[in-house]
């Protein structure tokens, strides 16, 4: 983002509304440092931060990379070019029942790196995508971040992406029940080494009963996880059997 500062008057009224501090005031001006906006456009929405110049606009580069990575990883509006889907994943558990992503006896897992509030670099992304790589891990082909690795079977990314930082990216795949230990083990290991936080998603399938088939398992491992989830109920039309 920029701000036009031939319009600008000063008032600072966008100053709280980036999420990194982006935005300056100097010799009664607002400027965006560019190398730590993130393009989640929050600046931007008339109908959230309501500069009174209209003086804040998009970077004429906005949409070519590598300025575009920062755009589609930090924006919720926009959508993915590779996809055609908002949002820095896929819709993962939220169509489970017509994709069949996670089928029984797996476990599915998103590592959404930045979140919550700090934002990342897709160095330090790199880091935890090459320590699981290690291990075997398989990356989801539909999410746009794997688009952007130089070599998934490594979990190394493209120069381009090492540039960027973003508001959250989210690394996907999926995992035998019996390798889940193993995994949680690498990804907590790897967070000793970078700088940054991580928000941790697992998805399963429910067992007869409703239950939980993990549970006791994760907790054995030290991990507690909230009561609250996303729940897929299952309404929608396989695409394709078990």
């Amino acid at each position: 983002m920029l701000i036009n500062t031939e319009k600008c008057k000063g008032c600072g009224i966008c100053v709280p509304y980036c999420p990194v501090g982006a935005i300056k005031l100097e010799d009664k001006k607002a400027y965006i440092e560019i190398e730590e906006c993130l393009e989640c456009g929050t600046c931007g929405r008339n109908n959230i931060v309501k500069c009174p110049q209209n003086a804040i606009g998009e970077t004429p580069d906005l949409y070519q990379r590598p300025r575009s990575i920062r755009k589609y990883f930090s924006d919720p509006m926009a959508y993915h070019v590779e996809t055609r889907v908002p949002g820095r994943g896929t819709e993962e558990v939220k169509t489970n029942d017509v994709t069949g992503r996670v089928k029984k006896g797996e476990v599915g897992i998103g590592i959404e790196v930045g979140r919550p509030c700090l934002g990342t670099s897709y160095t330090e992304v790199e880091k935890i995508t090459k320590a699981l790589a290690d291990i075997g891990i398989t990356y989801e082909a539909d999410n746009p971040l794997t688009s952007l690795m130089e070599d998934p079977i490594t979990g190394t990314f493209i120069e381009d992406a090492k540039k960027s930082k973003v508001v959250s990216a989210i690394i996907e795949f999926t995992v035998p029940v019996s390798k889940m230990a193993k995994t949680l083990e690498v990804i907590k290991e790897v967070s000793k080494e970078i700088n940054t936080v991580f928000s941790l998603d697992l998805i399963t399938r429910l067992d007869s009963d409703g239950g939980i088939v993990v549970e006791e398992e994760l907790r054995s491992l030290g991990f507690e996880f909230r009561p609250n989830a996303k729940i897929n109920l299952g309404l929608g039309s396989p695409l394709r059997e078990e």
